[in-house]
Order: C-alpha cells, then structure tokens, then sequence
C-alpha cells in the first residue's frame, strides 16, 4: 500500500489514495485535512465524498466533523480534476496580511474584511489562511479555528500551534465563547424578541449539469431528523429609519445561522444576496441611500475565549469597518432634528 505522508499534495491522476496522518496533521477536522490535501477539487465535492462513505479513516466510514489522529490512515476515492483547476491550485495564493487584533506565541486574531473568503475552496482559489501563510512562510503553523462567511467582516482567530487549535477548537464546540455580531436588518425589530431558538437544516440547490448547487439553509422543525438547534440572542442595538441595528449573540455556531434566524422573522439583514430582500438591497444601493451599502451588513464585533496557555478570559472587539459605520452615520442623521 502506499502512503502519502501528512503535508504531500495529492495528485490529480484518478486513482485510490492512501493518506498518513502525520502529528502536525493531528487533531484537524477530517473535512479541512482534506482541502488541504485535494487542491482545486470545489468544497462540495470534498463534503459529497465524505457523506457518500469513500472517504474512510483506518477503513471505517467517518464524518466530516471527525478529527484524524497522528498514524491515522485515511482512503482518498480517484478524484478527477481539470488541468485548468489543477494548474490554478498550483499557483501560489497572494501574500497579504491582514488588520491584527492580538498575537502571541499560541494564536492571531484577525480583522477581516468583507469580501475574502476564509480559505480556498467552492470556486475560490484562496483565501486569508493561504494568504497568511504566503505572507509568514517562516510560520510552523497556521491554522483556522473557526470561520466566517465571506462577506462577513470581523474577528478571525488564527491558531500559530495545533495545541492552541485543539484547545480553542474545544471551546468553540462546548459553545464555551463569546460571540457578538453587529447586523443591521429590514424594519422594526420586535424589543420583545430576544431569543431565536429554532433549528436548521442544511441543503443544495439544484446544480447544472449533474453538478451539485450552492449550499443553504432554511429554519426546520423540532421533528426534523437531520434539523440542528440553532440559539440566537438579539438585542436592539439602536432604531434606524426602515432598519433596526442588532447586537447578534449566537449560543451555536451552525453555518449562515444569523443570516437565517433574522430573514425568517421577516427582518433579512441588509446586502444578504443568499437569504436577503433583494429589492431592499438594490434600494439600499442607491444615491439616495448616502454612501450606499455594497455588502452585507453583517460584522463579527465581539468575541471572548479562555487563553490557551494562561487560561485567563480574552475578550476582543473590532470596530464597524468604515463602510458600514458611515451608512449608520448617515442613517443618523436622518433621524435627528434639525
């Protein structure tokens, strides 16, 4: 049999893999072991491979939440890709870095922007973790502890040790973090609704040609099999004119779990292109709307865990990016007498 040792890329000829796990490798969710191994093969497929049984770990069946251990062996099923896709994944990522909140021997925390996808995958060929290892190739490690949509700025946490990683991965699952967010929402939210406790389930659109479509999500019911519970806690942050701004509190981590929970209450956040009121984000485009607001308002604001090392609470915050806090600006001041 042979093996592929842990940091070996996979090569893109159809034909049955054999993957070691090697101690750096050691303690990483199954499904992001995998996109680091099968460049340039789209997210969807690595999640369908996974679900579908072929991808196996010492020749059971695993999920993608599984996390592979050091002298674990994982099959690879022959995944075909294009030379095209092959050669762009071959291409080395920009170097760049990005706004740093706090770092250490043991993590970063990032402010990322909107409009960078968190890493590569899904028809994008890299994202701030690849340009963050381009931009530190003296870097050990560098691994993402958690992850944000892409049109979502704010805190990122950035692990530099994989003990850091386990640790603060742990906590992230124990829901043992503080997560806020800043949303700005269609119309008056409701001061009385405070907690969101509905679960989700996740889907795919119908792709072309055979292909599997986007991912989504939608609210469920408590008998849904394959329903997650989704917590969310809002706060009215302060009353805009046709928009309330939210202090967003997520108890679960589950994906798009804001964007959904707030749109199923009938108050979409504003620029949301996947779950929003299109007509509203066209609207909010405008002249007439000040600056304008090209991006979906939704802002990762406040974030607390317990050090990895000393254990002592960290609690960070980023700022309104300046392109949302001038909409709210002059959404003020609109509201004020004159």
């Amino acid at each position: 049999m042979n093996h592929i040792i842990g940091a070996k890329s996979v090569a893109a000829t159809p034909a049955v893999k054999w993957l070691l796990v090697d101690e750096e490798s050691a303690g990483q969710r199954l499904d992001n072991f995998l996109m680091r191994h099968l460049k340039g093969v789209p997210k969807t497929h690595v999640y369908r491979i996974i679900r579908s049984g072929e991808v196996r770990i010492n020749k059971g069946r695993a999920s993608a939440e599984t996390r592979v251990e050091n002298g674990d062996e994982v099959r690879l099923p022959p995944v075909r890709i294009s030379d095209k896709v092959a050669e762009k994944a071959a291409q080395p990522a920009p170097s760049r870095e990005f706004p740093v909140l706090l770092e250490d021997d043991s993590l970063m925390a990032i402010d990322k922007p909107s409009g960078v996808a968190v890493h590569g995958g899904s028809g994008v060929s890299f994202g701030v973790i690849e340009q963050l290892r381009q931009s530190r190739p003296q870097a050990k490690l560098l691994e993402l502890v958690h992850r944000l949509d892409r049109d979502t700025s704010g805190i990122l946490l950035v692990a530099k040790k994989r003990s850091a990683l386990k640790h603060l991965q742990d906590q992230f699952r124990e829901r043992e973090t503080g997560k806020t967010y800043l949303a700005l929402v269609k119309g008056d939210w409701p001061a009385k609704l405070k907690v969101i406790d509905q679960p989700l389930h996740k889907f795919l659109l119908p792709g072309k040609d055979g292909q599997e479509g986007e991912r989504r999500v939608r609210v469920t019911t408590l008998e849904d099999p394959d329903g997650m519970r989704s917590i969310t806690l809002v706060k009215v942050a302060q009353r805009l004119p046709g928009a309330s701004l939210l202090e967003v509190t997520i108890k679960t981590g589950r994906t798009h779990q804001i964007r959904v929970h707030l749109s199923a209450q009938g108050h979409p956040i504003a620029g949301d292109d996947k779950y929003g009121d299109f007509d509203w984000n066209r609207q909010l485009l405008k002249p007439s709307a000040g600056p304008g607001l090209k991006r979906m308002f939704l802002h990762a604001w406040r974030l607390q865990f317990n050090h990895p090392v000393s254990a002592e609470r960290v609690a960070l915050q980023a700022d309104l990016p300046p392109e949302l806090k001038a909409y709210v600006d002059h959404a003020q001041l609109k509201t004020s007498p004159i």
